[in-house]
């Protein structure tokens, strides 16, 4: 499907970007991925890893805020994956007005390039911090998943569609509870502190998060939100696993953290179906015969929900340490 296509993705040189584009270059034959990032040294860095890969690689500077040079990098995109955004919740509360400028304007911007450019798809990536949101990053990422959904109502009789990809933190993600735990064995303590004793999270890697936003892009009608059938574990585990025998002391839960991470809703659960690998939350509205998914999978029960302290499948800690060899961890 991405053979012979031009694909662009938004905040590219982060490491959902690198995998991406790894994945695609390894597995297809694309006419060329664009590179769109604000930081020019980062995109520095990436044309060095990606040397062989040169004659398929772009780079442009630009901002998801700037809807003049959206437009421009969009000429000739068949698929865009947008990926930028403002993350860190602490600097969302601290900067609001920058996170809604990015995390909302900037999907506005991203829509109606789209819309004017003649995109055939755009996969957004998104967060479970959306869900239920405790924080402004979860609230604007919420009202961004909500303007590319509604945005299959403005495609009219094109080909264009908008759909979602859900997942939570990337397992060995800058900022994840993994590099934080790393970075305090290195420093050579022997305790870890755990934010409270009931917390658990979901395992996703980079490459499980690259397949799903190819799912995506492959099935989506239009309205979507793809969610991935993945493994839980409890933090207090994987402090076990990554040092054995280690004191963990309680320390607290901090401002805008979520005991578990929440992908499907009770109330998300009247439009949820599910897949052998994933669950698609489809959308409530009908904009067209057309441009309305039609479910194959199997209808979720009433109240279902799907978060990481109510999953079927749980990892040990020794499935954990198994899993952390295939990270790549500093030392």
């Amino acid at each position: 499907m991405l053979n012979d296509k031009t694909i662009l993705i938004t905040g590219g040189t982060g490491s959902f970007g690198k995998c991406f584009t790894k994945y695609v270059l390894t597995h297809y034959q694309p006419k060329k991925i664009i590179i769109y990032s604000r930081d020019e040294f980062k995109q520095f860095i990436m044309q060095n890893e990606f040397k062989e890969y040169a004659d398929k690689l772009r780079f442009f500077i630009g901002d998801v805020r700037d809807a003049d040079r959206l437009r421009r990098a969009f000429k000739g995109v068949d698929y865009v994956i947008h990926a930028a955004a403002l993350k860190q919740v602490p600097a969302c509360e601290y900067n609001p007005n920058e996170a809604i400028k990015t995390n909302i304007h900037g999907a506005m911007n991203i829509i109606e390039a789209a819309l004017d450019c003649d995109v055939k798809k755009v996969v957004a990536l998104s967060t479970d911090k959306a869900v239920n949101p405790v924080n402004l990053y979860g609230g604007t990422k919420l009202v961004s998943d909500k303007l590319f959904i509604a945005a299959n109502a403005y495609a009219g009789a094109g080909d264009l569609n908008f759909s979602i990809v859900r997942y939570g933190n990337v397992a060995g993600s800058r900022g994840s509870v993994i590099p934080f735990f790393q970075n305090i064995i290195n420093s050579g303590k022997k305790e870890l502190p755990i934010t409270d004793y009931r917390m658990t999270r979901f395992w996703i890697s980079l490459t499980q998060g690259v397949e799903l936003v190819i799912k995506a892009l492959e099935e989506a009608k239009g309205g979507e939100t793809f969610i991935s059938k993945i493994p839980s574990f409890k933090i207090t585990d994987l402090a076990q696993a990554m040092l054995p025998g280690c004191e963990m002391p309680e320390v607290g839960i901090r401002e805008g953290e979520k005991l578990h991470e929440i992908m499907v809703t009770v109330e998300d659960s009247m439009t949820t179906y599910e897949y052998d690998k994933h669950f698609i939350v489809y959308p409530q509205m009908v904009w067209s015969e057309k441009r309305m998914p039609v479910p194959t999978g199997k209808k979720v029960p009433e109240g279902f929900s799907y978060s990481s302290g109510n999953n079927t499948e749980w990892l040990s800690v020794e499935e954990i340490q198994e899993l952390l060899k295939t990270l790549d961890l500093e030392k």
